[in-house]
């Protein structure tokens, strides 16, 4: 693995580990909600991002070290699938039933749904 793809992934995931961390807490204090809808937005809006971004590097010459800044870095770090995983089992063993079902089909749902639109959005906005 080359030096400069590896840095390139860390330099994006320090930036997007913290925005997960500053969005995600900000949006759950927001709701005063157990629910766990700061893990819910960031993989909301990586996804969007992921779409449109995906749209966006096919258009432009970018190098592999700029898109992996972005991509595996930035959004890699940003959208929190790990912290889902395990905010979800947390709600099955606290037997938080309703609420681990629609985190689990929120999660997925809403960020494949956020993809397709960034995708969307990017060729209604560039074409």
């Amino acid at each position: 693995m080359n030096l400069g793809l590896l840095l390139a992934v860390g330099t994006g995931g320090f930036f997007g580990a913290v925005a997960r961390l500053l969005l995600s807490t900000w949006v759950q204090k927001a709701t005063t909600s157990g629910f766990p809808y700061g893990t819910l937005s960031v993989n909301i809006l990586g996804s969007f991002l992921m779409g449109f971004l995906f749209m966006y590097f096919s258009h432009i010459n970018l190098s592999i070290h700029q898109k992996l800044i972005f991509t595996t870095g930035l959004l890699g770090a940003l959208t929190t699938f790990s912290t889902f995983s395990m905010e979800t089992v947390i709600l099955l063993k606290e037997e938080e039933y309703i609420d681990a079902v629609l985190n689990v089909f929120f999660n997925v749902s809403l960020s494949v749904v956020a993809t397709f639109i960034g995708i969307l959005l990017f060729r209604f906005t560039f074409k």
